[in-house]
């Protein structure tokens, strides 16, 4: 590496060009008394004094001045570059917090290079959801989005929790942080959606390992949350073991997201009541088709309880007998089913 690359460099480190001048004098010197370095830099005696004492402070050189004449000695440069890189180390944390509050919101996507970063993705994404809410994250850092997953409850969202990297038989405090709740002993992507529309997903060594090339993805995609909800639901989930259940809540409750609607009248089904529902939503096959199913709940499909007895992961149906004859209502984007909810108003019977 020639001088002016050298140069450059410590201009990053907000040297001076004298100082940079004198530093640079003093390595070729080893060690030697001001004067020698003054005529070697071309600068004054008392500006490399002045410098000399800059550079000690920032680990560079050493100033002996116990001796007579006073000599400055230079630090071996891997000594100086150790002290540069945990400089930065240490820089990290407070540049990726100002970071984190100035990164774009707007993005459909963004890429996620810290572990400090993903959290806050994913507390500030807890934070919005409205109905729904996936997630699949290592135990170890379950405590780190507590707060969130208890307001996100308080809000009557639906949570669906996948503890990963933790014995199933372990004593796990989940109560009021999710819905429903498994636990698998294997590492997995963390993995978030809120409202079918946000989410986050991150490889497992970016959780687990510090300083590894790992990224995050953070979207903001209504096609591609479906998707994700579909991979979190078909892959992971059924591979865990459940470890918590909400209890049925009051009734009558009117829901917005479908899911929720399926685990309440399959929670309550399961203690021997007996559940009416009154859907609006479209038929699906067929114009003539009824605008609004009003009857009783006769069977439910579903794949978030335990036990499941849906067709495929992300059937979440309900079986109403109306007046009418007896209908398949399904969730936002149904398609096997006869009819597509929009709202759901469970009552017992």
């Amino acid at each position: 590496m020639n001088d002016p690359s050298i140069e450059q460099l410590l201009q990053q480190f907000g040297l001076s060009d004298k100082e940079i001048d004198t530093y640079l004098a003093i390595l070729e010197q080893g060690e030697a008394k001001a004067s020698v370095i003054a005529d070697e830099a071309d600068v004054s005696k008392r500006h490399v004094y002045s410098v000399a004492e800059t550079l000690a402070d920032r680990g560079f050189v050493e100033v002996n001045d116990h001796v007579v004449p006073t000599t400055i000695r230079a630090h071996p440069p891997e000594s100086v570059v150790d002290t540069l890189a945990d400089g930065l180390e240490k820089m990290e944390p407070a540049l990726e917090s100002r970071f984190s509050q100035a990164a774009p919101r707007s993005e459909s996507f963004e890429v996620v290079k810290s572990r400090v970063t993903v959290l806050k993705r994913v507390a500030e994404l807890l934070g919005r959801a409205e109905g729904e809410v996936m997630l699949a994250i290592p135990h170890r850092l379950l405590d780190d989005i507590a707060t969130e997953l208890r307001d996100a409850i308080e809000r009557d969202v639906l949570v669906v929790l996948l503890v990963t990297g933790a014995d199933p038989d372990d004593d796990l405090a989940l109560d009021g942080l999710a819905s429903v709740a498994r636990v698998w002993g294997q590492p997995t992507p963390t993995i978030l959606t809120v409202d079918r529309e946000l989410g986050l997903v991150a490889p497992p060594e970016m959780l687990s390992r510090a300083n590894n090339a790992a990224q995050a993805i953070v979207f903001a995609q209504e096609q591609l949350g479906p998707v994700i909800v579909g991979s979190f639901l078909g892959n992971y989930f059924p591979m865990a073991t459940e470890r918590y259940a909400t209890e049925p809540e009051p009734l009558p409750t009117t829901y917005h997201d479908f899911r929720h609607a399926v685990l309440q009248a399959a929670l309550h089904i399961r203690t021997g009541s007996a559940v009416h529902a009154r859907v609006t939503g479209r038929p699906l096959h067929g114009e003539d088709g009824p605008a609004e199913l009003d009857g009783v709940v006769v069977d439910v499909r579903q794949s978030l309880l335990e036990p499941t007895n849906s067709s495929f992961p992300v059937e979440n149906t309900l079986i109403i007998e109306t007046d009418h004859g007896t209908y398949n209502a399904g969730g936002q984007g149904a398609f096997v089913e006869d009819f597509e909810a929009s709202t759901v108003e469970l009552k017992l019977v």
